[in-house]
């Protein structure tokens, strides 16, 4: 498998300007490509700006929309990942991230988890989506596409990448904060990324591209420092904060295989478990059981492991 060259666009975008962030997507595009990537990465709502608020309805588009499909006309013989704000069929808006691939639309993931707390209000604005997965692309491996806040919850890395996905990608505007609170670089929330994104390239075993916004929209202030993590969870490149640029990254897809070779993880996961006890601890935050330590029937010919309990009927 040829190494992949991958384009992390770490830009500002200019906040409700739909037209001229659409022109910096197809100048970098064409960047990249003269500069030999296979794969470009733009951070979340990299064509509107973050801070939108009432703004959000006047700059969606759907998926159909002619602008976008232009863009993606723009992909031939590259894959991209771009972000946007999207207008479903029945009107609700959602923050999406699109996979753009060989002049098509391939794939869109609508951003599942809408943060309310501290400088975030993005229910007021958006509907949540309700659907994770993987995509095969043109690249040769599975693809798993995330936003931000879905990164901030463990289940959304593992079901990609159960799901087939080999690359992880979250495309992010992670405003800084809690300036004080490290000397790294003057910003706990990257100290806070860094971690997950090792810690989930290690324990799914696949790549992890992070890639985000720099500048500022309205108060928010947004610090870069995007990322390629390896499947051992080991940092193959680490942008500088607050620049922005295209910056360059040779990654060896190889590298998945050997590490899932070598340290089976996903092999050994345990999703029909992880779902009956999801199952349960539905059920018992509804109410609907009064035994929460119930264990399934054993498999037909064989012995249960533990001494069968008295079931609640219901279950």
């Amino acid at each position: 498998m040829q190494p992949l060259r991958i384009a992390l666009a770490q830009i500002a975008p200019r906040l409700g300007d739909l037209a001229a962030n659409l022109a910096r997507h197809r100048e970098l595009l064409d960047d990249a490509r003269r500069r030999g990537a296979g794969l470009v990465v733009f951070p979340e709502l990299g064509l509107t700006g973050y801070q939108l608020q009432d703004l959000a309805a006047e700059v969606a588009i759907r998926t159909d929309d002619p602008r976008l499909l232009a863009l993606a006309a723009e992909t031939t013989g590259l894959s991209a990942v771009v972000s946007f704000v999207e207008e479903s069929t029945d009107h609700r808006l959602f923050i999406a991230a699109a996979l753009l691939e060989d002049g098509e639309l391939r794939h869109v993931h609508r951003k599942v988890y809408l943060p309310t707390y501290g400088l975030f209000d993005e229910r007021r604005f958006f509907a949540a989506g309700g659907v994770l997965r993987a995509v095969d692309s043109r690249l040769g491996v599975g693809i798993g596409l995330a936003v931000c806040e879905d990164f901030w919850h463990v289940s959304t890395p593992q079901v990609l990448a159960l799901d087939g996905a080999q690359l992880l990608i979250n495309v992010s505007s992670s405003p800084g904060r809690d300036l004080a609170a490290t000397n790294e670089v003057g910003l706990g929330t990257a100290t806070s990324w860094r971690t997950l994104m090792r810690t989930y390239a290690q324990l799914t075993t696949s790549f992890v591209v992070f890639c985000n916004r720099v500048g500022v929209d309205e108060s928010f202030s947004f610090w870069g420092g995007s990322e390629v993590i390896g499947p051992t969870g080991a940092p193959i490149f680490s942008a500088p904060m607050f620049d922005e640029e295209l910056y360059l990254v040779d990654i060896d897809l190889a590298d998945v295989r050997r590490e899932r070779i070598g340290l089976p993880l996903l092999r050994d996961e345990r999703p029909e478990l992880v779902a009956r006890e999801w199952r349960r601890l539905v059920a018992e935050r509804a109410g609907l059981t009064d035994d929460p330590s119930a264990e399934p029937p054993a498999e037909p010919g064989r012995t249960a492991e533990s001494p069968p309990v008295t079931r609640t009927t219901g279950r």
